[in-house]
């Protein structure tokens, strides 16, 4: 499987502090936006951000030939940072790529300058498990992460429900619905901006459908967290979530309580997306997390 193609660009002098930023699952490396990666640049990093393996410009698999796990999704952290030259890096990740980021802290912890997770779960925490029993309307085990909001859970049972987008324009609309259900309720949507990123992450995907494959994954190796390792994170961690997080409300918290000396940021307003009104408080943050 080490045979994909990883798509990845950067930004910055290669002589600037490097950041990687790991995007969550299913989603290409643009959902980091082009203004927040410009603030990081200007203060002084070298940038890098990547499309994970079946999505965007990345390559594609057959997964029935050509099975994987996320352990290779994770292993991707490091051939990405291999091939831009980096022996260390601070890694910046979104949602599901912050159990990537977790886990390469605690599995090599030299390659970690400093981990920054954003709207993620804790590593073994099972965070899969809990939202797939709340969209089955399943009972969650006594110690269970909190699960999603009910906005979040009604919206993926409709569409789990629904038949196949027909053509272009009725897959970006759900594209579209889907980006203001995880922007959240605290800041105004802006449905042009989202349409315009829509359209693109669409039409620069090599097949927009082998996005299903990180599910697949998932479901070969369920166990593919380990358990009860956080306390074996080095690395200055800054864990930041939005006052209004749909899909993981709570566990920014948790993943705090876990790793020693981590701090706790919570952004008034954002959900599960990076919208422009937190950029500058996003990216001052990070900056400063990543300074020395």
């Amino acid at each position: 499987m080490q045979n994909v193609n990883i798509w990845s660009e950067e930004f910055g002098a290669e002589t600037d502090t490097p950041i990687l930023l790991i995007m969550g699952s299913m989603s290409q490396g643009i959902l980091w936006p082009d203004e927040f990666v410009g603030r990081l640049t200007a203060g002084g990093r070298r940038v890098i951000r990547y499309d994970h393996r079946d999505t965007g410009m990345s390559g594609t698999v057959d997964f029935e030939a050509e099975p994987y796990t996320w352990d290779d999704i994770k292993n991707d952290v490091y051939r990405v940072m291999d091939d831009h030259g980096l022996e260390s890096a601070h890694l910046v990740c979104h949602s599901a790529g912050g159990l990537l980021g977790q886990f390469v802290a605690v599995e090599r912890p030299e390659r970690v300058r400093s981990l920054t997770v954003i709207g993620s779960s804790p590593l073994g925490g099972g965070e899969g498990l809990v939202i797939m029993r709340a969209l089955m309307g399943q009972p969650q085990p006594e110690g269970s992460l909190p699960e999603p909001a009910p906005e979040f859970v009604a919206f993926y049972r409709t569409l789990m429900a629904a038949p196949p987008p027909a053509d272009r324009r009725a897959r970006i609309d759900g594209m579209i619905a889907e980006q203001r259900l995880l922007h959240g309720t605290g800041l105004p949507f802006d449905e042009d901006a989202a349409r315009r990123l829509q359209e693109r992450i669409y039409d620069r995907a090599r097949d927009l459908s082998a996005v299903a494959n990180h599910r697949l994954a998932a479901m070969a190796k369920p166990d593919f967290e380990p358990v009860g390792v956080l306390h074996q994170v080095k690395a200055p961690t800054l864990v930041i979530e939005g006052s209004h997080e749909p899909a993981k409300p709570g566990h920014s918290a948790i993943i705090a309580e876990q790793i020693p000396g981590a701090r706790l940021m919570i952004v008034a307003g954002m959900g599960h997306t990076l919208p422009p009104e937190a950029h500058e408080e996003l990216a001052a943050a990070i900056l400063a997390h990543t300074a020395g």
